[in-house]
């Protein structure tokens, strides 16, 4: 074997792999970025095996401070450089290799009845646990922009749409919380998750589990698990907690793709209704008057990109045999690929709606009486008219103001009483075309009333005070 590049396996091999083979199987450029957790767990396997009397004190002594310089080291280089030089394939035969050079032979004591098996499982594992915490913030963090701009504009009213025709006035802080209600329930669900990532699989061995007598529960512990693994077989092949992590984080680009899509549609010169700061717009080069949304469309395009990779993995490991395959070393790739995708996404979201301005005038221009014939139906069925007969006397209404040429608003109080009495005297009519009066019927719960709004706010802000983060134990 070559003698320049560290390997943890070969005793039996004659020849090196192949170039081309070595390009596809290293994983060094990708898995780098676990070099903490990797050697947490190694300082951690390192104490339990002298705990279990199965290293000597000098040993451990010698791996631990190894183990210090090589984390300086290596995050010293990933400062300066971004990435590691080394020749080895991943990043545990770096850090062995390194360990070497100030530890000694204690260094080659280290790897006793443990795999990379475990040991990338565990690695991985122990990542999500310390940067979800960050995706999970952030996500809260948009939810907070989104509440404290609609507690400020809830005097606002919009049109609302379905099909993407006006349907009804709305308060705008309802449409803003609507939006809010999704990201809530993907903060939960993202918390829901835990419980099942934080298990530890260190200690499974290759297949069959450690042929050392260890406390895999003191194991666990000490690297602030809540839980272990019950099976090793299991263990070392089980990657769900990362296909949980993948369809959630392309459900929460979903919801901010439509988010994104609302305020694109919102902030054309159609609707005129937001416009976005200089710092989330873009120029045209050709066309000097276009102001371009190009942050929510990526956000937009970011959405299905995350949607394959939860696709693709789940296709990597549908006809897997036990226990682990190579193929299952793609989860890395894909894990870190998407979760820096949605976090910039999350804070593309969080800094666009910070700073993005509403023109609530332009907002009530949008409104049209038609979108009351609701309303107008609602106050026949307060005066006794069945809703399906009520909902054809508007339709009729509409029709006979389209014939001649006016809006709803505007058709003669004479046509209205033709077709039904029920509609009231004229000053009763006229007092349904109201966009204060429409949104303040919806008192129920989840409607779009001052009070029915104010109640979504207080019980969003109560939550958001609440500590609801996803942490490590440790």
């Amino acid at each position: 074997m070559s003698t320049d590049r560290y390997q943890l396996w070969g005793g039996c091999f004659e020849e090196e792999p192949s170039a081309v083979l070595q390009r596809l199987n290293d994983s060094l450029a990708v898995d780098a970025r676990l070099f903490r957790e990797d050697i947490e767990g190694s300082r951690a396997w390192a104490a339990e095996q002298y705990r279990s009397g199965h290293l000597s004190e000098n040993d451990n002594n010698a791996i631990q401070e190894g183990l210090n310089k090589v984390e300086k080291d290596i995050e010293e280089e990933m400062i300066k450089s971004g990435r590691l030089s080394d020749p080895e394939e991943d990043i545990h035969s770096v850090v062995e290799r390194r360990l070497f050079k100030y530890a000694g032979d204690a260094a080659l004591r280290l790897h006793t009845a443990r795999s990379r098996n475990d040991q990338s499982a565990t690695d991985t594992r122990l990542w999500m646990l310390g940067n979800l915490p960050k995706m999970h913030a952030t996500v809260k963090e948009l939810i907070t922009v989104l509440v404290n701009r609609a507690s400020r504009e809830i005097n606002i009213i919009a049109p609302g749409y379905t099909h993407l025709q006006r349907a009804q006035p709305v308060r705008w802080s309802h449409f803003l919380l609507s939006h809010a209600w999704a990201l809530y329930d993907d903060v939960n669900r993202l918390k829901e998750q835990k419980s099942r990532l934080s298990r530890c699989p260190l200690g499974s061995g290759a297949i069959a589990g450690c042929a050392l007598s260890i406390d895999r529960e003191r194991l666990a512990t000490s690297l602030g698990f809540e839980d272990l693994t019950p099976n090793s077989m299991f263990a070392v092949s089980s990657r769900d907690h990362l296909v949980e992590f993948f369809n959630w984080a392309s459900l929460c680009g979903l919801h901010l793709s439509r988010l994104a899509e609302d305020l694109i549609i919102y902030s054309s010169q159609e609707f005129g209704i937001v416009r976005f700061s200089d710092q989330f717009s873009t120029g045209s080069s050709l066309m000097p008057q276009k102001r371009n949304p190009d942050g929510l469309e990526l956000i937009r395009g970011a959405a299905g990109l995350l949607l394959g990779d939860a696709f693709a993995f789940s296709c990597v490991i549908k006809g897997l045999p036990s226990t682990y395959n190579k193929d299952l070393q793609s989860d890395k790739e894909l894990l870190f690929r998407s979760y820096d995708r949605l976090l910039d996404c999350l804070k593309v979201a969080v800094g666009t709606i910070a700073t993005m301005e509403v023109n609530s005038e332009r907002a009530l221009s949008c409104l049209d009486p038609g979108m009351l014939a609701t309303d107008l139906a609602h106050a026949l069925v307060r005066r006794g008219v069945p809703f399906r007969r009520a909902h054809h006397f508007v339709g009729e209404a509409l029709r006979r103001a389209s014939t001649l040429s006016v809006d709803l608003k505007n058709l003669p109080y004479q046509e209205f009483h033709k077709i039904c009495p029920e509609f009231g005297t004229k000053e009763e009519l006229q007092s349904i075309f109201s966009w204060e009066t429409s949104v303040e019927q919806y008192t129920s719960l989840g409607g779009t009333a001052r009070a029915a709004v104010t109640h979504q706010l207080d019980t969003l802000k109560a939550w958001l005070g609440q500590p609801t983060e996803f942490t490590c134990s440790k």
